[in-house]
């Protein structure tokens, strides 16, 4: 399972701009929680944005046959902050045109920067896969886990994986108490009573 693909408007379109951003890193730590196997599209792992390709620069063949453009997921990744260098889309001198064009700005994204910040897209999704690796192995995770679903107070959408695991999902507009437990991960800081905010989500290790 998966939030996004090649085919489809990237996860920040869950409200779009910041809100987008924060929605997707949400998106991101709930569906690596999650019972069964997960993968992520190219540049999910950094919160990388809907791209406006300009129209005379679109590839995509749907886009001439019908309108449909899916571009804007495609446009290569940014490695380096160097726009000189197409954000290490190319090592030529002078640099080489990637497939589509960059946007203005997409070095912010870039891995060399996010790696430096230890609460960025990049580094959560590291932290998530190793606590999933860590989980698998001290067998807090199952090939039995099927996941339980239910809505608690607040609008707080809960994923019981099973009896020592739940996915918290904040789809409401204020706080919410999270189920008794450590929290291992969450997509954002925890508000300062160590409630769940909105467009946030966490692992919790029940107790």
């Amino acid at each position: 399972m998966g939030a996004g693909n090649h085919d489809i408007v990237r996860s920040t379109r869950f409200g779009g701009g910041e809100l987008g951003s924060v929605r997707a890193r949400a998106a991101l730590v709930a569906l690596l929680g999650l019972p069964g196997a997960a993968y992520l599209y190219q540049g999910q792992e950094l919160g990388l944005p809907e791209v406006d390709v300009p129209v005379e620069a679109r590839a995509d063949p749907m886009w001439a046959r019908g309108g449909v453009c899916r571009d804007g997921a495609r446009v290569p990744l940014p490695w380096t902050a160097d726009a000189a260098m197409s954000h290490g889309f190319s090592l030529a001198e002078p640099a080489a045109d990637p497939w589509l064009p960059i946007p203005a700005g997409w070095g912010t994204h870039a891995i060399e920067q996010q790696e430096q910040v230890p609460g960025s897209s990049l580094n959560i999704t590291k932290t998530a896969l190793e606590l999933r690796r860590q989980l698998w192995k001290n067998e807090v995770f199952t090939a039995d886990d099927g996941g339980s679903w239910r809505v608690e107070a607040g609008n707080l959408l809960i994923c019981e994986r099973n009896a020592h695991f739940l996915v918290a999902v904040a789809m409401g507009t204020e706080p919410v108490k999270l189920p008794a437990g450590t929290v291992l991960l969450s997509a954002a800081p925890l508000a300062e009573d160590g409630w769940l905010q909105p467009n946030n989500a966490a692992w919790v290790l029940k107790d």
